[in-house]
């Protein structure tokens, strides 16, 4: 893919139909948007168009990555793992201690990004009562963990 320039920014309520697009074409779930009211970022090309997507969903210390994905058309560029720093730097910023996430299909990616897989049942108990967690994500799906304590 040629190199283009993107842009890292704050999701807005004017991005939220982009957003849920993006998320419904790929199989992501979408349901519980609304009232879980995750932080989103997204990255856009230099026409504004959202090329990418993640949000945080914070539950005190802790905060669920969920909603990454790439449009098809610009996957393999690095933009899902330049959406993920971005969002472990806000998480860092807002003193999170760890992030949880579940996937069906980016386990080797999450792993790349320094994740390691967590029993389910191991997330802190708030995560656990989220939506994601009790319904839109099968229990076939892998929890996945990453600390953000500062090792200094």
């Amino acid at each position: 893919m040629p190199a283009m320039t993107v842009l890292l920014r704050t999701a807005t309520a004017q991005d939220a139909p982009a957003i849920r697009a993006l998320l419904e074409a790929d199989g992501l779930p979408t349901s519980d948007l609304g009232a879980a009211t995750p932080h989103f970022v997204v990255a856009c090309d230099g026409k504004g168009r959202i090329l990418a997507a993640g949000a945080l969903q914070p539950f005190a210390d802790t905060a669920l990555l969920r909603s990454v994905v790439v449009a098809r058309e610009a996957r393999g560029a690095g933009l899902g793992r330049r959406v993920v720093q971005d969002l472990e730097r806000m998480a860092r910023a807002a003193h999170v201690n760890e992030l949880i996430l579940l996937t069906q299909t980016a386990e080797r990616f999450f792993t790349q990004q320094g994740f390691r897989v967590i029993n389910r049942q191991d997330a802190p108990p708030g995560v656990q009562q989220s939506e994601e967690f009790r319904s839109l994500c099968p229990s076939s799906a892998v929890c996945m963990a990453k600390s953000l304590a500062s090792s200094a």
